[in-house]
């Protein structure tokens, strides 16, 4: 049975569902966020950033809060760093809620979430939605973006299987931001995976990849957290192709996946789904469990950055 609770957390306004295993909190004060997860109430495994905040030129800074969002790419802080700091619509739903944006007047692009929480299972399950209620075509991409507390491992596995008969044609992409340096003792690059340690004393990484497999994870203080989404064989991705992505500083850090790339019409929209699980450290899937148990990271030096 899912429970529904108006609350406060970390200073907003909330709704708490929560099935028993776990308890998510998504704030109704702005939005749409999901600021809290936590498995058998132990501790927020989402970062809480107050503070965080990114400069747009001409117009007003966006508010970054933590937790998990929704933006879209191509990264362009204008269209990109829309503030959403108003109040959003929320409506009950079977085990979960709907969540709805205001118009962005700029852009004419509408945020809205569907969230369910499963009613056995330590799992969640959020629908993304972007629509263009503007007057003209709009490309895009969607990006849903979560930011976790900093400490853990995280891991993006790598396609091995091969591309054509023979084995002859390149079957794995690797993409690396600007400001990612390959001797980050916090980055580890191997056969079946991209591994970040995140304990970055300064500076900050990001690297991802095309993933097929669908699922990307994140380990902190024995639990580990899942997330996946559908990949799209021969659709268009952004980022060189990187449906999957980690970015990780000193205070946080990002699981991300990217939808491909699509036109809307006005009046179009475009979903990204989600599910979200949470695992007890006696209870990893095993090819998460692999990956990650394997995972030889040094994050004792700093990163020169």
């Amino acid at each position: 049975m899912i429970e529904s609770t108006e609350t406060i957390f970390e200073g907003f306004d909330c709704i708490q569902l929560t099935n028993g295993l776990i308890t998510i909190w998504i704030t109704t004060e702005v939005g749409p966020r999901i600021l809290g997860l936590t498995y058998r109430e132990r501790a927020n495994i989402l970062a809480v950033l107050p503070d965080l905040r990114l400069p747009v030129q001409g117009a007003k800074e966006y508010s970054v809060r933590g937790g998990h969002r929704l933006w879209y790419a191509p990264e362009i802080p204008k269209n990109t760093y829309i503030a959403d700091d108003h109040p959003v619509k929320v409506s009950q739903t079977k085990n979960g809620l709907k969540l709805v944006q205001e118009v962005d007047n700029a852009t004419g692009i509408q945020k809205s979430w569907q969230v369910k929480l499963d009613e056995k299972e330590a799992q969640v399950r959020i629908i993304h939605q972007l629509s263009n209620l503007g007057e003209r075509e709009f490309e895009l991409a969607p990006w849903a973006i979560t930011q976790l507390r900093a400490g853990g491992t995280a891991v993006i596995p790598l396609q091995v299987d091969h591309d054509d008969e023979y084995g002859l044609q390149p079957n794995r992409q690797i993409v690396l931001w600007p400001y990612t340096e390959l001797n980050s003792p916090n980055l580890q690059l191997r056969d079946k995976k991209i591994v970040v340690q995140a304990k970055i004393l300064k500076g900050a990484l990001k690297v991802g990849a095309p993933n097929p497999i669908g699922w990307l994870a994140y380990e902190l203080d024995g639990f580990l957290f899942v997330k996946k989404t559908d990949y799209q064989t021969g659709a268009r991705y952004l980022d060189r192709g990187a449906s999957s992505q980690i970015y990780c500083n000193r205070d946080f850090i990002e699981l991300e996946t990217l939808g491909p790339v699509v036109e809307l019409a006005p009046n179009e929209s475009v979903d990204h789904q989600e599910t979200w699980q949470v695992f007890p450290e006696d209870d990893w899937p095993a090819e998460v469990k692999e990956l990650i148990e394997t995972s030889e990271v040094d994050p004792t030096s700093e990163v020169s950055n």
